[in-house]
């Protein structure tokens, strides 16, 4: 049964925190599927996570190469900018496939993977409210809803 966590981010360095919390419940096998317009701050989100994860200072948007990968503690880290692809199709020549089961995936416009996307990912969606963003994070699975409820407890 889908669950949903409901956040108001007031502020940039809320966005960071709540990157870094996600990071916190990622398992090998993960899928993040970053839903929102542009300039919603699903990047900013993608890079809290990854440098909470791997200890980076810089990390680079994968906007023109479509694929960053980073070595996290026990998984590699994969982050995806699906804008620029033209069909769904596309997704198997940068290997989101193997990625998807190998690592943790971070995966900017998923809608743009139509029916290859998992159903069991964490859902977070960015979107306009006031002077802030409404995040949204939802799940499916038992496993994943979970894991979502911890982060409301720490």
């Amino acid at each position: 049964m889908e669950k949903t966590i409901d956040i108001f981010l007031a502020s940039e360095t809320d966005t960071k925190t709540w990157g870094k919390k996600l990071s916190s419940i990622a398992r090998k096998g993960d899928v993040f599927a970053l839903y929102g317009t542009l300039g919603m701050g699903k990047s900013v989100l993608a890079r809290a996570f990854v440098q909470e994860l791997c200890g980076l200072q810089e990390v680079p948007s994968p906007t023109f190469t479509l694929l960053q990968s980073y070595e996290a503690p026990e998984f590699e880290v994969y982050h995806f900018d699906l804008y620029r692809i033209k069909s769904a199709e596309e997704i198997f020549e940068i290997g989101v496939e193997e990625a998807m089961y190998g690592g943790v995936s971070l995966i900017e416009w998923p809608e743009k993977m139509s029916a290859y996307l998992p159903r069991d990912v964490f859902r977070v969606e960015l979107s306009a409210e006031g002077s802030g963003r409404r995040l949204q994070i939802s799940a499916v699975s038992e496993d994943k809803n979970a894991r979502l409820q911890k982060l409301l407890k720490d």
